[in-house]
């Protein structure tokens, strides 16, 4: 550019320039493109990606619930149903719907949904909300419906603990969209066994099935299960979402007091101490059901000297 000469040795530097290309010329020579430095206006600081600020959500600050002895005995009377059987825990679906007064196990821990706050469009179309969510060590965080739900579809072990009251567990009339899983029946012999014909009105089992009762005890004379006798059926409950494995077990547990002890032969001879007959009144059975279904049959057994339930000692 000097075409005049006026600053000596310009050639030599033209000449040289070659190699001493920085690297940014060297890179741009090469065909790539230099980094942008922090400096450059078109690097964006400070500022985090959609990816980042979803990830953040899904993570939302716990702070401590200032309020918690409000939701304490939730938590308590959640864990005692959920051991009683009233209410169940199920994997955590991606369509799994998240409601205000839901349960949820999230990271180990059971999550209680307080506050919903008002429904709005999300990005992707669907429709969010802002929660309030209390974990039962006694934080709480303020997050999104859609970020709770992502969070507990990932977790492998995310589970949703059914109500209490969901659906009719027990008796009544099934709606359509019901799936019944069940029925506890208690049945009545009409064994000709001295002690089971003296105290007829008394002795009761009390059992559950997937099926129909009927089939169950089609050939209940020729079962050592059914005092080899035929039985009556003295009273039925329907059941729906519920385990019916646990909910015999609790049962059984609650009236194993009055468990009846009585060894019979079977049709080949054998001893047989029959199981799940007990002497326990029909109105009990049925106090215990009714007890099992609002949720106050935690830590309850029966007292046969009182012939009533009680509070276990």
């Amino acid at each position: 550019m000097d075409t005049h000469d006026l600053l000596p040795g310009t050639e030599a530097v033209a000449e040289a320039g070659a190699d001493y290309l920085d690297d940014d010329a060297l890179l741009a020579g090469l065909g790539v493109d230099a980094p942008r430095t922090s400096d450059d206006i078109t690097v964006l600081k400070y500022v985090r990606t959609h990816a980042e600020r979803r990830a953040a959500e899904d993570v939302a600050n716990r702070t401590p619930c200032q309020d918690f002895d409000r939701f304490k005995p939730l938590f308590e009377r959640a864990e005692q149903e959920l051991q009683s059987g009233v209410r169940t825990s199920v994997r955590f679906g991606r369509d799994a719907s998240i409601a205000k007064g839901g349960f949820f196990i999230l990271g180990g821990q059971m999550v209680y949904v307080a506050e919903k706050g008002e429904e709005f469009k999300a990005p992707n179309g669907g429709i969010d909300a802002r929660l309030r969510v209390i974990y039962s060590n006694g934080t709480e965080s303020n997050l999104l419906l859609w970020s709770l739900q992502r969070a507990l579809y990932k977790d492998e072990a995310g589970r949703r603990v059914t109500g209490a009251d969901e659906g009719p567990l027990f008796g009544g009339a099934m709606e359509d969209e019901d799936v019944e899983s069940g029925t506890i029946y208690v049945l009545r012999s009409l064994s000709d066994n001295p002690y089971v014909a003296e105290h007829r009105e008394l002795i009761h089992k009390v059992g559950v099935t997937g099926g129909k009762v009927e089939t169950r005890i089609a050939n209940a004379e020729h079962d050592a299960t059914y005092l080899l006798a035929k039985v009556e059926v003295v009273a039925t409950y329907k059941l729906s979402g519920i385990n019916r494995i646990k909910l015999e077990s609790l049962l059984h547990r609650i009236f194993v007091p009055a468990q009846l002890d009585l060894t019979i032969q079977d049709r080949f001879g054998r001893a047989v101490k029959p199981r799940e007959w007990f002497l326990v009144p029909l109105s009990v059975i049925d106090e215990a059901v009714k007890r099992i279904r609002d949720g106050s049959i935690a830590g309850m057994v029966y007292d046969p000297k009182i012939a009533a339930l009680k509070i276990a000692s």
